[in-house]
This record gives structure tokens, C-alpha cells and sequence, in this order.
């Protein structure tokens, strides 16, 4: 297996929706409502769960059911670096145009564009939407109208339009995008009988909190499906085809690391697929090839993922950085509050609740309910591996 061209795995990124596994329930829910919307009802979803639980992922997979099952024109939209009303809107445009770039009826959903489409990349291969600021501005303020003439110019493609708006951390932080979202659903009910649209807003749980908050009329508008940890049977399933679909054989005795170590979280099973895909050489994954490529994956994880948050808050405390090699060595999962009190001197007690509220707060600890009071673990299996990583280094001189 010297030969290795493309990994299955896809750390940082969507699942390809061929490999896509689980969240059964909650797809036959939206899909229930997205036949409604077919037959001309708007509808507006709100897909949340915790960083990389595998939103996106589940985003992509149900954009490409919908326009291949459903006769949908469906896009995905990621608004991660996006503050204004303005851009969101050029990027859904220009997301839709790029849809249909290519199909026979792209002249007929052009002419709505005016000369503000541009051919972008190597021999015009792409399609680009860059009208002036004050024509933006007039799109945001017509959205509703705008994607009516779209739905008049595709009825006969298409039965309806599909957006996922994806990584709205910071658009749903302003009150303008509440105000406008909520006018946009008003202006839909009372102006359109028909409008075919279905809207699916994906963030994190506390940022739909705050989006209530700004604009509580919002929650009677959104349908909430969350998003929790795969199944241990999930995770199996996916990790089996991902191998399968390169033609890779896996024990059980990996299969079982894998799984454990991956701990229900899409992004790490990704992880740990990925490095132990290129440390195989021989095209069957055994379980020395599982472990090391559990502690390279969690070496990956933690520079990625746990060095931007633990570095802010042990910087300035050499208490904390002192306290937290001292849960990680020796290596485990779970800790019991006294028993780590009695290896902490004088000082890193005074600040240990502090220590152990912040790590809660930034989602590296949870308290472990199953283990009784004063229980506490991390939030999966590979962050106290990097951190027993890192307290196994030799201090400098």
C-alpha cells in the first residue's frame, strides 16, 4: 500500500456525502418538511450542535438528497468571515448562480443578474456576482422579491430552493440580522402565497441563544433539530465504509481503538482515520496502526484545537500549566477533584476550582455525573492523551 494518492478522511472539512452516516431521525424530520415547502410552503430550520459534532457535514448531505431526490436547487453557503447583510446576500447570489452555471437554463436565471456576472478563474471556469454597494443594499432589502423571480424563472427545473447558511456565529451576534430575518419571514407569509424556499441556519447552541435574545419572535419562526454524538455503531459504520471505499481491510482490535478513541465526534474520527491511513503500509489496519495513529491524530488535535484555548488561559499562570500536567500524567480520561488536590502544593490549590470552572467554561472539561461529586473528565478521549503528551516533555534547562 506504497501508492496512497487520496485519503477517505476529510479532517476540517464535510464528510463527502457518499460516506455520510447517522442523524437518521433527524433527517426524516426535515425531509418531512422539506416536501412540504415543495408544494410552495416556506419553511425555516435551525440545525445547531457543538463544534465539530458534524453539522456541516449533515448540511451537505441533505443540500445534495434534496437536489438529486427531491428537485430541489440547493446551495451551501458558508458565512464563517461574513459581518454584513450585504455580503451574505452577494454570497447566496453568487452560490446560486454557480449552482447552475453550466445547465441549459442558466441564460434564463443570468438575465435577473444583470452585466454584474463575471467569468473568475482559469479560463472564466467560474462564476462570480459583484454588483455596487447600493444595488446590494437593495438586494437585502428585496430578498423576499428577489427570490421570488428566481422561483418564476426555475419552476420549470426545479420544485424548490434550498439554502443552508452555514457558520453564522457572527452574522446572528447583530441585531440587524435578526430584524432583517424576521421581516424577511413576515414579508414571505403575508406577500406570497406560494414561495417554495427552505432556509436552514446552522450554529452553535448558545449562538441561537443569543439570536432569541435579539429578536425573540425568531423562536416561533425556526423549527430546532440539534445534533449530538454518533453511536458507537455510527462511528464503526462510517470508519468501515471510509476504508472500504480505498479498498482497505481493518481489524477488529483497530476498529475498536478507533471507535473509542474517537469518541462519538465526526472531527475525531476524522482526525484518527486520516493519520492512520497514511501510517499503514500494507493495506490492512491492524491495531499497532490504530494506536499510532491515535497518538498522531491527538498530537493534531491538540495543536489545532487545545493550544489557542489553553494558551490564553496558562499563559499568565504558571499555576495552571502546573496543574493541568499534573491531571495528564498519569494518563486518564477521568479525575476526582480530591484526589488531584492532594498532588497540587499550596498555590495551585488556592486557584484549582478557579482552574477547573475556566476549562469547563471553554469546553475541555465537563463535570462526570456517573462517577458521583467531585468527578470531572474530559470532554472526549484524545485530549488528555495530547496533554499526557505534553507533560511526558523534558523541561528546559
Amino acid at each position: 500500500m506504497n501508492n496512497k494518492e487520496k485519503s477517505p478522511f476529510t479532517p476540517g472539512s464535510p464528510v463527502p456525502y457518499e460516506l455520510f452516516v447517522g442523524r437518521q431521525k433527524q433527517i426524516r424530520e426535515i425531509f418531512r418538511y422539506v416536501d412540504q415547502t415543495s408544494m410552495g410552503k416556506q419553511d425555516n430550520l435551525f440545525l445547531m450542535g457543538d463544534r465539530g459534532i458534524g453539522k456541516s457535514s449533515m448540511a451537505s448531505f441533505i443540500r445534495h438528497f434534496v437536489a438529486t431526490q427531491k428537485n430541489f436547487l440547493g446551495i451551501h453557503v458558508f458565512l464563517g468571515k461574513v459581518s454584513t447583510l450585504e455580503e451574505m446576500v452577494r454570497l447566496i447570489f453568487e452560490q446560486l448562480l454557480k449552482e447552475v452555471h453550466g445547465q441549459t437554463w442558466f441564460g434564463n436565471i443570468s438575465e435577473l443578474f444583470g452585466k454584474y456576472i463575471k467569468q473568475i478563474g482559469l479560463f472564466g471556469i467560474s462564476i462570480g456576482f459583484t454588483p455596487p454597494k447600493q444595488d446590494l443594499e437593495e438586494l437585502v432589502k428585496r430578498f423576499p422579491e428577489a427570490l421570488s423571480n428566481l422561483l418564476k424563472k426555475m419552476k420549470e427545473q426545479r420544485k424548490g430552493l434550498f439554502i443552508a447558511l452555514d457558520d453564522i456565529n457572527g452574522l446572528v451576534e447583530k441585531v440587524e440580522f435578526a430584524n432583517w430575518y424576521k421581516s424577511f419571514v413576515d414579508e414571505v407569509a403575508t406577500h406570497y402565497n406560494e414561495f417554495p424556499v427552505y432556509m436552514m441556519l446552522i450554529g452553535l447552541p448558545e449562538k441561537r441563544e443569543m439570536l432569541s435574545h435579539l429578536q425573540p419572535s425568531l423562536m416561533r419562526i425556526f423549527r430546532i433539530v440539534e445534533i449530538d454524538k454518533l453511536s458507537n455503531e455510527e462511528v464503526g459504520q462510517f470508519i468501515s465504509q471510509a476504508f472500504e471505499s480505498v479498498k482497505m481491510k481493518i481489524s477488529q482490535e483497530a476498529m475498536d481503538l478507533m471507535v473509542k478513541f474517537s469518541s462519538g465526534l465526526p472531527v475525531l474520527m476524522h482526525e484518527i482515520g486520516d493519520a492512520v491511513f497514511w501510517i499503514d503500509s500494507d493495506g490492512t489496519v491492524d491495531r499497532e496502526d490504530a494506536l499510532q495513529g491515535v497518538l498522531s491524530a491527538a498530537k493534531h488535535v491538540g495543536e489545532k484545537y487545545l493550544d489557542p484555548q489553553i494558551y490564553r488561559v496558562i499563559q499568565r499562570s504558571q499555576r495552571y500549566n502546573s496543574i493541568l500536567k499534573k491531571i495528564g500524567a498519569p494518563l486518564s480520561r477521568n479525575f476526582v477533584k480530591k484526589d488531584i488536590e492532594t498532588r497540587l502544593n499550596e498555590n495551585e490549590r488556592r486557584v484549582f476550582h478557579n482552574f477547573l470552572r475556566r476549562f469547563k467554561k471553554l469546553g475541555i472539561l465537563e463535570t462526570d455525573i456517573e462517577h458521583g461529586s467531585g468527578a470531572y473528565r474530559f470532554v472526549n478521549e484524545i485530549y488528555p492523551i495530547y496533554i499526557w503528551m505534553q507533560s511526558q516533555e523534558p523541561k528546559p534547562s
